[in-house]
């Protein structure tokens, strides 16, 4: 994979989810890279992570959903590329952020100190406060209580008020005990605070000690802070200002001057910090809570150049979103029905997409579309144009909605479990309709599914997830033919194209873990039969088999017993090759 261009980075990925009052970690630091014209699967059962996963970089995770930790870096040279017009109003708002950034850059001279004072702050607030321990205990027992209380209410609405009058009253008395449990919780947490903070209050002697470090460290930084700053930083701030102003340059006015602002207050907070906002992730990360940074390259009389950072991890509005899904990332979905509206024309949910983002007229809007849909093979597409989705089957749908996606030329194409409400011979057609214009629109293909056999067929690459977390990847052949992790092993032995007529069909035992909890070793440990002692006490690191191939288990630990793969999983070489009808090159 050396050769080819990493389109997008995602490091360290978490993403949560706000439910009923408690936190379910979906994705749980993910790293992976995805390649340009690479065709990579996801797999793994239900449940394990893989739309959430997709739609974290479609940017369409649901609104109780958000990416907690880790970046997510698109290489996209004609999105990422950044002209901005110099004007009067440009030019003053740059020196404007220019003359601030200088005077804000003296701060830098007493980062250290300012460090100190906040290590102070956070000493005395310590002292004052129930310690962390005892405080996430007791905030965990009232978020149970709470998530008991929530499912009993929800049980007692369903209950018939006519026939079940004994399960409300028994259900009213337990709520009544849970608010009793929470209420005593509470003020537990409330009496034990005020006593910590009493405690703190006496004492005198720590007291005269911090306010004497405070006003020392204060002076010593007033004093630090009144020298000049150098040439170097002058220049650098330059550049910065110029920086700030290509990175609101999308936006409108109102916008602009508010995110400059928001800017200059972010890069305040940076300089009194000591962070090196000449280190360009150092930079990248102050920039990207407000906005994605564009980076400075050269500059005429007339207009501003510059680079994009694309961080979709950190993009916060609309419009940005707008210019990235569907127009350089876009997605297939699972039920084409849903997919399209049933009251508009197929040819015009085409075109308006197509208008939309390439900025063309009507007429050559239906020129491209019926182009489009002829490629994706519907007969006679112009008499087909002004059609209803519910005079297309199901298979001619799903070519739509592909044709839709691809409408904008995207640079990588999501493809949901697109063959899931389709019959076997139509999927094979929709596979072999994706690769084909894969060759052609040169796009990168991530295929979420569970099925193995679509992964035999139309990967290059296998990421194996379970509970939010990769664990197996590596080509499609080294995941068949040498897979190292046991839930891989546990996929592989379960698919039916592999059984014996005279055998039973393999099942994996158990169910994923709830990941509203912290989990604690190996996920896969419970369900696993080759579980090893240390899976239950410590996660596992990525171990790495080949430059392409690794696998999350203690199994390949020097240290660990030699076991050996399933039976039925040691030599499939040529079962897959039978089963899913490919031709060995």
């Amino acid at each position: 994979m050396e050769d080819k261009k990493v389109l997008l980075s995602i490091k360290d990925l978490a993403v949560k989810f706000r439910v009923r009052g408690r936190i379910l970690t979906a994705i749980r630091g993910i790293s992976l890279d995805i390649y340009e014209n690479e065709s990579i699967a996801i797999v793994g059962e239900s449940g394990s992570g893989k739309s959430v996963f997709t739609k974290t970089f479609a940017g369409m995770l649901d609104s109780n959903g958000f990416i907690s930790n880790g970046s997510i870096i698109f290489s996209d040279d004609e999105l990422a590329d950044t002209k901005v017009k110099l004007n009067p109003v440009a030019n003053f708002l740059i020196n404007y952020s220019k003359k601030k950034l200088d005077q804000n850059s003296k701060l830098e001279f007493g980062a250290g100190e300012y460090r100190e004072l906040i290590k102070l702050e956070a000493e005395k607030k310590e002292r004052a406060t129930v310690g962390e321990e005892e405080l996430s205990k007791i905030n965990k027992e009232i978020a149970d209580l709470n998530h008991e209380r929530t499912n009993l209410f929800n049980l007692k609405q369903t209950f018939d008020p006519k026939h079940e009058k004994d399960k409300i009253k028994d259900a009213s008395a337990k709520i009544k005990d849970y608010d009793q449990k929470i209420k005593a919780l509470e003020d537990k947490k409330k009496a034990e605070e005020k006593v910590k903070k009493a405690e703190a209050a006496k004492d005198a002697a720590y007291l005269a000690e911090y306010e004497k470090k405070k006003s020392e460290l204060n002076a010593k930084r007033a004093e630090l802070i009144k020298k000049e700053i150098t040439p170097e930083t002058s220049k650098r701030n330059e550049i910065i200002a110029k920086e700030i102003y290509l990175s609101v340059g999308r936006y409108g006015f109102i916008s602009r001057v508010k995110f400059i602002f928001g800017l200059l207050k972010a890069l305040k907070k940076a300089m009194a910090m000591g962070v090196d906002l000449n280190d360009e992730d150092a930079k990248n990360n102050v920039f990207d809570e407000v906005v994605f940074r564009v980076q400075y390259l050269d500059e005429t009389p007339e207009m501003l150049h510059g680079t994009c950072i694309l961080n979709l991890a950190n993009v916060k509005y609309a419009k940005d979103w707008m210019q990235i899904r569907g127009r350089r990332i876009a997605t297939v979905f699972q039920d084409p029905m849903t997919s399209l509206n049933p009251i508009i024309t197929i040819g015009k949910q085409i075109t308006s997409i197509i208008m939309k983002h390439q900025g063309c007229g009507e007429a050559e809007a239906r020129k491209r579309a019926i182009e489009l849909m002829h490629k994706v093979g519907i007969p006679k597409p112009e008499l087909r144009f002004d059609d209803y989705p519910f005079q297309y089957s199901g298979g001619m749908r799903q070519r739509i909605v592909i044709a839709i996606a691809l409408s904008c030329q995207p640079k990588i194409l999501i493809c949901d479990e697109p063959t899931t409400a389709l019959d076997v011979t139509i999927q094979a057609q929709i596979l072999q309709l994706i690769k084909d214009l894969q060759k052609e629109f040169n796009y990168t293909i991530v295929f979420i599914t569970h099925d193995l056999g679509v992964v035999a067929n139309i990967a290059d690459r296998v990421a194996v997830l379970y509970a939010g977390q990769i664990v197996e990847l590596g080509t499609v052949e080294e995941v068949f033919y040498d897979p190292r992790h046991p839930y891989t092993w546990a996929l592989l032995s379960s698919l039916p194209q592999l059984a014996k007529s005279d055998q039973k069909l393999y099942s994996i035992t158990g169910t994923p873990p709830s990941l509203y909890n912290q989990i604690t070793g190996d996920a896969f440990a419970p369900r696993n039969p080759y579980c090893l002692r240390i899976d239950t006490l410590e996660e596992p690191p990525m171990f790495k088999i080949t430059e392409t191939h690794s696998a999350k288990t203690w199994l390949l630990d020097p240290r660990s017993p030699a076991i050996e793969k399933p039976e039925g999983i040691r030599d499939i070489h040529e079962k897959i090759l039978s089963a899913y009808n490919i031709e060995e090159i």
